[in-house]
């Protein structure tokens, strides 16, 4: 029998391995979800890192001291500064600096990445500490109107402020939330349900 020869009704090894190795059906829908996640993730950290530059440049011009921190949460990048003693500047009354602030470095980002960015800035912990103090007013107004039945207006807020308040009334039972009047004066009023 020569080299060449094959034994009649033997496969070859290439066929064996073609018959008994079977392509496994790929989910492109979860691969293409999770390459999208990693992207935006990217994304998110980029605009912080851009908006890190940016802040620090100002902290450098306006002579503040202050640590920056960049952080992803959900489909926002985070920014913080704080470490500061005169960071309230930063902050001014009831968070019109950090309002301003806020835009110009959101302006900053889309400059360098063409894109509208949504991310938040925080400074000594001044959103962060107001969120936690709307959600608890939220929850005490929602549960006094479940109580005594009489609806409740709240003072004007930021749609910032006002979808806090929303969430923490929306966890107790019984009331609803609704916004009503217009900017600069539209203010979250809590009612009971029948």
């Amino acid at each position: 029998m020569t080299a060449d020869a094959q034994v009649p009704n033997e496969p070859m090894v290439a066929d064996t391995v073609a018959t008994t190795t079977e392509a496994q059906p790929i989910d492109s829908a979860a691969t293409d979800n999770a390459a999208t996640e990693v992207e935006q993730e990217d994304q998110l950290v980029e605009e912080g890192e851009i908006a890190g530059d940016y802040l620090e440049q100002l902290l450098d011009v306006l002579d503040f001291d202050g640590d920056i921190d960049l952080d992803v949460d959900g489909d926002r990048a985070m920014v913080s500064i704080d470490g500061g003693a005169d960071l309230s500047k930063l902050v001014g009354r009831r968070g019109e600096v950090l309002d301003a602030l806020q835009e110009l470095t959101r302006l900053a980002v889309q400059q360098a990445t063409g894109d509208r960015s949504r991310l938040m800035l925080d400074v000594a912990r001044w959103r962060a500490d107001r969120r936690e103090r709307l959600a608890g007013l939220g929850t005490e107004v929602a549960e006094r109107v479940r109580d005594s039945g009489e609806r409740e207006s709240l003072e004007p807020m930021t749609p910032f402020e006002r979808k806090i308040v929303h969430d923490a009334v929306a966890v107790v039972d019984g009331v609803i939330s609704e916004s009503e009047g217009a900017e600069p004066k539209r203010r979250v009023v809590v009612i009971k349900v029948s």
